[in-house]
């Protein structure tokens, strides 16, 4: 596909812009978006959990924070007997942080036990303030104490933490004090109660600082409210259960405790259910907007990928395009559709790397839903439950291209360098003839 066939913006249902099923129809897999096969790490710096949905510790600017030379990452985890598919009933929000982004220390849990809201928490965002504080926010996963687990979902913060460091180590300490921040409107963004669909979301918030207005935001992944009936992806009412968006809050006086909806900024209703952990990269005025989705959350008739999405605009609230004509900026291959998810993309010398967690492996052609179905210890030995080899792409306005991947857990940030690349190891003369261990290290590259 030529540059001179990107699809125009695509009008929303209730954002202004969405993404259409004739974008999504575009959907392919190519040696451009298509990652190598994963395989487990020769050692686990968190072996006693779980690790999955992972993001770092920033600063109101965006940039990767540094606390006396130590950054900071968060994670889901659970305990590494828990079964894969338990695990979001138990999530808790653990730390790491490292001085290289390669050897990662494990902090424990962030917060005091019984303080934080819901049962569990899902995933969100770390603000490192002006102040020395830290925010987190994080989605408030049913009630607290509640007999039976429910799955509402409302977006919180604990606010206040603050982190003690020196040469020798970090810690992250309280009180935090816990807040509901927004919770699904109806009208705006769906409630659990309207909802139609095959999985319900109001989560994933996103704290991001916009560089042009200076205004501070709440990114968030929800579902558009569709009446029966609307004139709306042709009527269809199985397609319009399908209707994952990515929501916007503001903060009128920058507090990261004070906030107020807007429309969201792009809805796919009659395309995806689900626009997971929305987040932003901004480049030479342009954002760039990244989610990730499932193959199972995709419409009928629409044949998508687990994968990392990706749209582009010059304005926050777009409207926008998606990257690469149909959105779809890097995917699993087809013998491992599973091997990765949760992808988030960030920018470092030059490059757009993207992290994301080591999800199911060697399953044989088994489809999701039949892992289930195994025993036990084959669910745990087929579930990978750490930080994925990051992968490093291009991008070029509109486009992006795989270049080649990192180590598990290798996270660059703030001066670290970037191993040359497989072509740049060939061109200057630095492959081959003795010793093999550079091969090994960059054995995946496209020209």
């Amino acid at each position: 596909m030529s540059v001179d066939d990107d699809p125009d913006p695509a009008p929303g249902f209730g954002a202004r812009s969405g993404w259409s099923r004739e974008q999504a129809e575009r959907i392919e897999r190519t040696p451009s978006n298509t990652a190598p096969v994963v395989y487990p790490p020769a050692a686990d710096p968190a072996p006693d959990v779980h690790v999955w949905d992972t993001w770092f510790l920033r600063e109101r600017d965006g940039s990767i924070a540094e606390v006396d030379g130590w950054r900071v990452i968060f994670s889901l985890t659970a305990p590494a007997d828990c079964l894969p598919g338990k695990r979001h009933d138990v999530a808790t929000i653990r730390y790491f942080y490292s001085r290289d982004g390669e050897r990662w220390h494990a902090g424990g849990p962030v917060f005091e036990a019984g303080r934080a809201l819901g049962s569990r928490q899902w995933a969100g965002s770390a603000l490192y303030d002006d102040d020395g504080t830290v925010s987190l926010f994080y989605t408030a996963a049913g009630f607290r104490d509640e007999a039976d687990l429910t799955y509402h979902q409302r977006i919180a913060v604990g606010a206040g933490g603050r982190i003690d460091a020196d040469g020798d180590g970090l810690e992250l300490v309280g009180p935090f004090d816990h807040e509901i921040l927004l919770a699904a409107d109806g009208d705006r963004y769906e409630t659990e109660a309207q909802s139609r669909g095959m999985i319900y979301t109001f989560r994933d918030p996103w704290f991001y600082e916009d560089p042009a207005t200076g205004e501070t935001h709440l990114l968030f992944e929800a579902n558009t409210p569709v009446p029966e009936g609307a004139a709306v992806a042709d009527g269809d009412p199985a397609r319009q259960a399908f209707n994952g968006s990515v929501g916007l809050a503001t903060s009128p006086t920058g507090d990261p405790t004070d906030w107020v909806f807007e429309e969201p900024i792009l809805d796919a209703v009659g395309v995806n259910q689900e626009l997971e952990r929305p987040h932003v990269v901004e480049r030479d005025g342009r954002y760039h907007l990244f989610v990730s989705s499932h193959l199972h959350t995709f419409a009928p008739d629409l044949e998508g990928h687990d994968a990392l999405y990706g749209f582009v605009a010059d304005s926050l609230r777009g409207p926008y395009r998606p990257l690469n004509g149909s959105g779809l900026v890097l995917t699993n291959p087809a013998n491992a559709p599973y091997q990765t998810y949760s992808w988030l993309a960030y920018e470092h010398a030059g490059e757009l790397l993207v992290s994301s967690f080591f999800n199911y492996y060697d399953l044989g052609g088994l489809g999701i839903d039949d892992v289930g179905t195994l025993p036990g210890e084959e669910q745990l030995r087929r579930f990978g439950g750490t930080v994925a080899p990051t992968m490093r792409l291009r991008l070029d306005g509109d486009r992006t291209r795989l270049l080649g991947k990192l180590a598990h857990w290798h996270l660059p940030a703030g001066d670290d360098d970037l191993p040359p690349l497989l072509g740049d190891l060939v061109a200057d003369g630095r492959l081959g003839g003795e010793g093999g261990e550079e091969t090994a290290t960059y054995e995946y590259s496209y020209p």
